[in-house]
């Protein structure tokens, strides 16, 4: 889908400022309410915006521990990814899963509210997961940048 400069500045004090009502969205990109609307129905609709929602942070609620955890797997199984993933999903504390091709196969990010808890979890939900034939753990220490915003 083709985006041309207003879309583009709609999309980025949107971003920048995702509770902002409709009416203050509109007048800061430099458009009307009737047009703003018209341009996020397209946008949504060209699947440029993919869904609005809450952005929790899970640290106020107690979780002060992130893990991201590399696996290759096991792939003498044809089904390897599938249950691997499949298992994965099961986990609760798991925030989300990627794919990869390359030495890598999946990364897992978990989170934990302290380093007991993070023990609990890796001992007894992550190893226990299906096909793993090497993990690598990444504990994350400070997060630098975070941004859903592109270079609009």
């Amino acid at each position: 889908m083709q985006i041309d400069d207003t879309d583009r500045r709609i999309l980025r004090h949107w971003l920048a400022e995702p509770g902002l009502e409709r009416a203050e969205l509109a007048e800061r990109a430099g458009v009307t309410a009737a047009t703003l609307w018209r341009r996020l129905d397209r946008l949504r609709e060209g699947g440029v915006i993919k869904a609005e929602g809450a952005a929790i942070d899970w640290r106020a609620l107690g979780y002060a521990v992130e893990v991201s955890l590399r696996f290759t797997l096991d792939k003498t199984n044809p089904r390897a990814f599938d249950e691997f993933i499949q298992a994965a999903r099961e986990v609760a504390e798991v925030t989300f899963i990627e794919t990869f091709l390359g030495r890598v196969d999946v990364r897992l990010n978990v989170i934990a509210r302290d380093m007991g808890h993070w023990t609990g979890i890796y001992r007894d939900r992550i190893l226990t997961l299906p096909h793993i034939a090497e993990v690598e753990a990444l504990m994350l220490v400070a997060t630098i940048k975070e941004t859903g915003g592109l270079p609009l």
